[in-house]
């Protein structure tokens, strides 16, 4: 896999694949980034950093970090009241990437995704995350209801974001173990099977005009709550 862009790169480099980075192409303004001291970086121009990573977003550097290293949805849960994220068929790169993004900054366990019909870790992925995919864990596993129902067994409580829902999403108390913040596709919103195998389904307030916000930006808004209720219980 080629990540491109500096703060992909740059998180390679510092983050679960730093082993795995073979090679590294920048062009002279980019290879004098202070974060490159003691790396091998070969000189490119800017065609051809482009024309290894294929993307016009390359901030002129990209590297060959090596196929990305999945985790296993037990990891996720195996740690004392985790957060988890898991994602019911999100198939935009950029809506993964940022909710990837907010889980690593809120301190989540992990972001669990499916294996089919949906958005995998890709180097626009890794981008859109500001390169958090390399420090956090993200798992994929065959269905998400199962995930739920393995979850639920490993003593977590699962909420699904859902814009019909009729529990206001800060009424949780989110600190009684671990959570799992359950948050459907694009247009869709959470399947039934899915949606029937939450705890709970929870709703965040939409009080404009348009009908509901987007899922990077509910992640990111619940998530937050998720760690104040956590913070005012401890």
């Amino acid at each position: 896999m080629i990540v491109y862009g500096r703060n992909p790169v740059r998180e390679a480099l510092r983050g679960r694949r730093r082993h795995a980075v073979a090679e590294v192409w920048a062009t002279g303004g980019a290879a004098h980034e202070p974060w490159l001291e003691g790396v091998g970086v070969r000189s490119a121009s800017a065609e051809e950093v482009q024309e290894r990573c294929g993307s016009t977003a390359h901030q002129g550097i990209c590297a060959e970090a090596g196929g990305y290293p999945y985790s296993s949805a037990g990891e996720l849960l195996a740690g004392e009241q985790p957060l988890v994220v898991a994602l019911d068929q999100v198939q935009d790169p950029q809506n993964l990437g940022s909710i990837c993004r907010t889980a690593e900054c809120s301190g989540a366990a992990g972001v669990v995704i499916p294996e089919r019909r949906a958005a995998e870790v890709t180097p626009a992925v890794c981008k859109a995350s500001a390169g958090a995919v390399e420090h956090l864990r993200v798992a994929r596993v065959r269905n998400i209801a199962d995930f739920l129902a393995e979850a639920r067994g490993a003593g977590c409580w699962c909420y699904g974001a859902s814009g019909e829902a009729r529990v206001a999403y800060d009424a949780p108390d989110y600190g009684g173990g671990g959570v799992v913040l359950v948050l459907g596709s694009e247009g869709h919103g959470l399947r039934p099977r899915v949606a029937a195998a939450c705890d709970e389904l929870i709703a965040l307030p939409v009080l404009g005009a348009v009908e509901s916000l987007g899922v990077s930006a509910a992640a990111a808004a619940v998530l937050y709550e998720i760690l104040q209720n956590r913070g005012r219980g401890s």
